[in-house]
């Protein structure tokens, strides 16, 4: 495959993928979505790699998401979405290796949810955390909910979705979103001392016990095989419509005619 939106690298038995696309914050589309799966997966089964970082380019986001420039009821690619996020979600999973978050700016909405699912977080401290579904139509009815209540309780998984608050590093490490958060000028270094310390270790030991700590949340994947039928449904309607067309005219949404 060659990347469009997307960055590749290997060096010192690490892979680096980077979403670039920073004049859309790394808000990922369709293609994006396709690229990150070949991606993870390029890297994953590569025997000669012991530790995969997932990062964003340019100094603004990690990664802010769905595009909502590309989102009119669908994302126009594959899947019950036409954005197979829930398969880039399972690879990040499946692979037996560790996938790093490397967060230096926001990380919002699915950004926030690929920082759930990666097996490390390590921000800057210019970091920010955040859900933003409800105010956009849209919700992760997966691993971005039920296993986000596993990370940091369910009573705040509940506050960051219901509520959509932005949360900086600091408070993102102290309810267990996240690892470590150092300078944003050390991050680079703080992310390879980790991988260089994974990569150390047996790479059978780890994928064994990665695999372990997965077989207890698995079912998350089948909550969110339904969820995401559930949500190809929702995006046809009004009120999604709305959320999308408010974002897009940077503007605030009238959900109030939708209450029920």
């Amino acid at each position: 495959m060659t990347y469009e939106d997307i960055l590749y690298q290997e060096a010192d038995a690490t892979a680096y993928i980077t979403i670039n696309r920073p004049e859309k914050y790394n808000a990922f589309r369709a293609e994006t979505v396709e690229e990150l799966i070949h991606a993870i997966n390029r890297a994953g089964w590569n025997k000669h790699i012991g530790a995969i970082v997932l990062a964003g380019a340019g100094e603004k986001a990690f990664c802010t998401g769905g595009d909502q420039s590309s989102h009119d009821g669908g994302y126009g690619g594959r899947g019950t979405i036409g954005l197979p996020v829930d398969e880039l979600h399972a690879a990040m999973r499946d692979v037996p290796k560790p996938v790093i978050a490397k967060v230096q700016g926001f990380a919002i909405g699915g950004g926030n949810v690929l920082c759930t699912l990666c097996d490390f977080t390590i921000a800057a401290d210019t970091a920010v955390f955040g859900q933003v579904g409800p105010k956009v139509g849209s919700v992760d009815p997966g691993f971005g909910t039920a296993y986000l209540s596993r990370l940091v309780g369910e009573k705040k998984a509940r506050e960051m979705w219901y509520l959509c608050r932005r949360y900086s590093a600091a408070e993102a490490l102290n309810m267990g979103l996240i690892n470590t958060v150092v300078p944003r000028d050390q991050l680079d270094a703080e992310v390879n001392k980790w991988c260089a310390e994974i990569n150390e270790k047996s790479p059978t030991a780890i994928a064994i016990a990665k695999r372990s700590f997965n077989a207890d949340t698995d079912h998350i994947k089948g909550i969110g095989s339904l969820g995401f039928q559930a949500l190809s449904l929702y995006y046809d309607t009004d009120e999604a419509h709305e959320g999308v067309a408010a974002f897009n005219e940077k503007r605030a949404p009238d959900f109030k005619s939708h209450l029920k």
